[in-house]
């Protein structure tokens, strides 16, 4: 009888286990997990499935085919900083206070971040059930308070801000600068004294930049094996194409465009990595996956810098090639592969996401994200109409539609900035390396956007400048 009563329990158990595998599954079913991968100063040009003539893609290439290329997405900034700020709390940088007139980033010596009172994506998941990850680049502050574990994110490996900083290079011995990055010193990574974090703990500094690539893939797969029975979200934040440039030994001196091709074409190799991982595992049919970048080329890095392509400028700035990025969605059996022509941004994925998670998206404040799933799923247009361009805490340019007008351009990193009054105006769809101003034809048009920007105006709260605060001991060196 004793025995008996042990077999029922064991078998009552294995019928629980058994149950709570199917729920599992079945929530998997329903909602679906994701993944972004964030490349870090990648053009609009610089994918083969872009128009790059040399920069070899064939991973996200084949992504493009099976899922929904975009080309007009944008980012929220078109600096790391604001734009992550953007993509992760779906609200456009400036309500936050991560855009600044004063700094365009932060920096190690900055002593603040995001807002504890902002609601990331991780933390709306984390609501679901959803087991949250950011591996690689953060940028939105390296003070413990402000780190990802702090931020919804259940697990950090990564870098706390740009692979850039933390230079000990004394550039007076070198005539500047500028002319650092075109010497033998740049090549070598233990010159970047960037810490590499597990969580909120430094692990290795210098980081090896050299294989910090690999090792980001390395960490979002095991993550994604680990969770492989329930919902997960992957933020995998690459820190190239961003300077200073490292490729691994494997595709060193491999890549027609030169190191920059290296770079990127190691990028696509781990995106192919991530890839096969969820269709061995399964996981494809039930993982939206979406590739983009920060924001546009830095392009007075010359040949380290990458392209926009047929479109004008570059990182740092309002014209299109600081703001608008390649996009790629791709979830096989969920999405119908295509090309969207209609606007996207990065804030939408907040929204987007929240959504099929199952989760309310917060109505105590402004959220500029869309949920895109019209377009994603059912073939239907994007909802977006409208796309903001700041710089610092001034609103240069507004789309409107096909149309964009600017009200104060500047290259990315002149100091002289230019008003314009009348705006200069550009249909975008027809010209989208915005060379011909058509505001003398479209005084309608004009109108249209003047009242888009005066109801923007009328609700806007901007946040208290997160960026401007730094160590003055920094400062004054």
């Amino acid at each position: 009888m004793k025995r008996s009563f042990i077999y029922l329990l064991v078998i009552m158990a294995a019928v629980s286990q058994l149950k709570q595998c199917d729920q599992g599954n079945a929530e998997q079913q329903q909602h679906p997990t994701f993944i972004i991968l964030f490349a870090d100063d990648l053009g609009y040009g610089d994918l083969s499935v872009y128009g790059h003539p040399t920069i070899r893609t064939p991973n996200l290439d084949q992504m493009a085919e099976e899922g929904l290329k975009w080309t007009n997405f944008y980012v929220g900034a078109s600096v790391c900083t604001p734009s992550r700020a953007a993509l992760l709390t779906g609200r456009l940088p400036i309500r936050s206070g991560m855009m600044s007139p004063v700094n365009r980033v932060l920096f190690p010596d900055s002593k603040n971040g995001l807002p504890a009172s902002e609601i990331t994506l991780a933390e709306q998941l984390k609501t679901a059930g959803y087991a949250t990850a950011c591996i690689g680049k953060w940028h939105l502050g390296h003070r413990e308070q402000f780190l990802p574990t702090n931020n919804g994110f259940d697990y950090y490996y990564g870098i706390p801000y740009s692979n850039d900083m933390d230079l000990i290079v004394n550039f007076t011995t070198m005539g500047g600068y500028y002319d650092f990055w075109n010497s033998d010193e740049r090549k070598d990574y233990h010159n970047f004294n960037v810490p590499l974090m597990r969580n909120t703990e430094i692990i290795e500094r210098p980081a090896n930049q050299h294989t910090i690539t690999r090792r980001y893939t390395d960490e979002s797969i095991k993550f994604i094996e680990e969770n492989k029975d329930k919902n997960f979200f992957v933020y995998l934040a690459f820190n190239l194409p961003h300077v200073p440039l490292f490729a691994s030994e494997e595709f060193e001196d491999t890549s027609p465009r030169g190191l920059y091709g290296d770079v990127v074409e190691e990028i696509d190799y781990n995106v192919g990595r991530i890839l096969d991982t969820l269709r061995k595992t399964g996981l494809d049919e039930s993982t939206i996956v979406v590739f983009t970048s920060d924001n546009g080329p830095w392009l007075i890095m010359n040949e380290q810098g990458g392209s926009a392509g047929l479109l004008r400028e570059g990182k740092g700035s309002t014209w299109e090639g600081g703001m608008r990025e390649p996009c790629i969605f791709w979830a096989p059996g969920r999405i119908k592969p295509g090309i969207v022509t209609g606007i996207g941004a990065t804030m939408d994925l907040y929204t987007t996401f929240s959504t099929l998670a199952g989760v309310a998206v917060p109505d105590d404040r402004v959220v500029d994200g869309m949920d895109l799933s019209p377009a994603l799923f059912e073939g239907k247009e994007s909802p977006r109409r409208e796309m903001f361009y700041y710089r610092g805490d001034r609103l240069y340019a507004v789309r409107v539609g096909d149309y964009k007008a600017h009200f104060i351009t500047q290259s990315g990193y002149e100091p002289q900035a230019t008003e314009h009054d009348p705006p200069l105006l550009y249909n975008v769809n027809v010209d989208p390396s915005e060379k011909y101003d058509i505001a003398a034809d479209h005084p309608d048009m004009i109108e249209v956007i003047n009242e888009v920007v005066r109801q923007h105006n009328e609700g806007l709260i901007k946040g208290p400048d997160m960026l401007k605060d730094r160590d003055e001991l920094y400062i004054n060196q």
